[in-house]
């Protein structure tokens, strides 16, 4: 089970890379998503209590039909016959798996924005990067574009990749998808506004709760990787400690600042807070390098997080479903 296990992370990995995602009505957070919207309608209330409930029940449902169908795969393809039954497992469970990440997504959505700048049309590139973050961008000077593209790429890590690969450790492909549905019930409905500040606190409150232990390893993995590619990680160190707890998610400043110390530069979102004490005359070799750190800090994050996981697991007789 652990060679084929680890066949699928390399599988989801080399897919990813080299395929990216595939179109949206055939991704499988794209159903998800279609299944959220049919039903938070259903739980708007006048009454605060019961919309709470009503995001419980949500979120619960719909993590709910996630879990079985994958425990369901899980169970069906637990005990291939023979060598080709193996091969199609795993190739089954790579594609699966790669749905749950999205290294080459972050790249490309990061570098439109960054193609705009080179073009020198900031306008563009403020629009492009309002699709990454939550922030108002149509005021923003070229440094605060850029800034936010390098601060959306290091926090999308978590939620993109390492999250995912974290909780496949843990508990298969239920894990992973999990962890994906609880992520995306919270960029839907996990917002403090009028509209969901009741539906979203519960799905939102999972997603912090989810992603604590994940943030915080993958910046220590990525203070590795920023010495392994020559970046500065020990400033990416003093930084993250430093830095890491200023955003206002528990979890999406402890990334931003290690990629910032690494990188020599300072990040900010006006009136929010400012990671870093580096240079804020940001570049796009500063874009580039953030690649770099991205992809190396997730391909350690699987040898050194994912893996030993797996493995240790599999002996102590934790039942994980692929």
């Amino acid at each position: 089970m652990i060679p084929e296990t680890i066949l699928i992370i390399v599988g989801a990995m080399t897919l990813d890379l080299a395929f990216g995602d595939p179109k949206t009505r055939y991704h499988p957070t794209a159903w998800v998503g279609s299944l959220i919207a049919r039903i938070v309608p259903l739980a708007k209330q006048k009454n605060p209590r019961k919309e709470r409930l009503g995001g419980v029940a949500i979120t619960l449902c719909v993590t709910g039909v996630v879990a079985a169908t994958l425990a369901l795969y899980g169970y069906l393809t637990k005990n291939p016959a023979d060598i080709v039954s193996t091969i199609a497992v795993i190739l089954a469970g790579s594609v699966l798996l790669k749905t749950t990440i999205a290294v080459k997504g972050l790249e490309k959505h990061g570098s439109l924005v960054m193609s705009a700048l080179s073009e020198g049309n900031l306008e563009e590139a403020r629009q492009r990067l309002s699709m990454l973050v939550k922030r108002k961008t149509k005021d923003l000077d070229r440094n605060h574009v850029v800034s936010g593209v390098l601060e959306s790429t290091s926090e999308n890590i978590v939620d993109g990749i390492t999250g995912p690969m974290f909780y496949f450790g843990l508990f298969g492909l239920v894990g992973a998808f999990v962890y994906r549905t609880i992520n995306t019930i919270d960029s839907m409905i996990g917002y403090r506004d009028t509209i969901f500040s009741n539906i979203g606190w519960f799905g939102a409150n999972c997603d912090k709760i989810l992603n604590y232990l994940p943030a915080r390893i993958t910046a220590l993995v990525m203070i590795l990787a920023a010495a392994l590619v020559g970046a500065d990680w020990k400033n990416s160190l003093v930084t993250m400690r430093k830095d890491g707890p200023k955003t206002s998610s528990p979890n999406a400043g402890y990334p931003m600042a290690a990629m910032a110390g690494a990188l020599g530069t300072r990040f900010e979102k006006i009136d929010h807070y400012a990671l870093g004490t580096g240079t804020m005359d940001l570049e796009m070799s500063h874009f580039r390098k953030a690649i770099l750190l991205m992809k190396v800090t997730c391909i350690l994050f699987c040898g050194l997080v994912t893996v030993p996981l797996i493995v240790v697991l599999h002996y102590v007789g934790w039942w994980i479903l692929v």
